[in-house]
């Protein structure tokens, strides 16, 4: 099997009408309908990262402890968009009445990232990721 693209990603949720507002009013995503509640958009930029992330490394990178939380809902993906002011998203989430898992910060690893969980219960993270704006090639190049 020969893998090309990351042909598509959806969040599955209970929520339509909470999970719209947020993917498409507060992060702006282009969303249109496409039929019933389920919106969605073609053509829109690939991905420049896969993973598969154990939740003990999420719950590090969020919490700093190897636990998640037993208050917080565990997440079943999470999903990140590189964005030109971390900080500002940040403030934009905060601003539209959601509540942050954490505020923007540098990992170790040198991204910086603000995270917060979806409607549905995905970890949607706001960052800016340096190689990936690095013109030399990158793995499958």
């Amino acid at each position: 099997m020969q893998i090309l693209f990351v042909a598509g990603f959806s969040p599955i949720v209970p929520d339509p009408p909470s999970a719209i507002e947020f993917y498409r009013d507060t992060l702006g995503l282009p969303l249109e309908s496409v039929s019933g509640d389920y919106v969605a958009v073609d053509g829109f930029g690939g991905t420049k990262h896969l993973g598969v992330w154990p939740l003990s490394e999420a719950a590090l990178s969020c919490f700093g402890t190897t636990d998640w939380p037993e208050d917080v809902p565990i997440p079943q993906a999470t999903i990140e968009f590189e964005v030109t002011d971390v900080s500002a998203a940040a403030e934009e989430f905060v601003a539209a009445g959601h509540e942050l898992v954490h505020s923007s910060r540098t990992e170790p690893w040198g991204q910086t990232i603000a995270r917060l969980l979806g409607p549905e219960g995905l970890l949607v993270g706001v960052c800016h990721t340096p190689w990936l704006h690095d013109s030399s090639p990158t793995v499958g190049d």
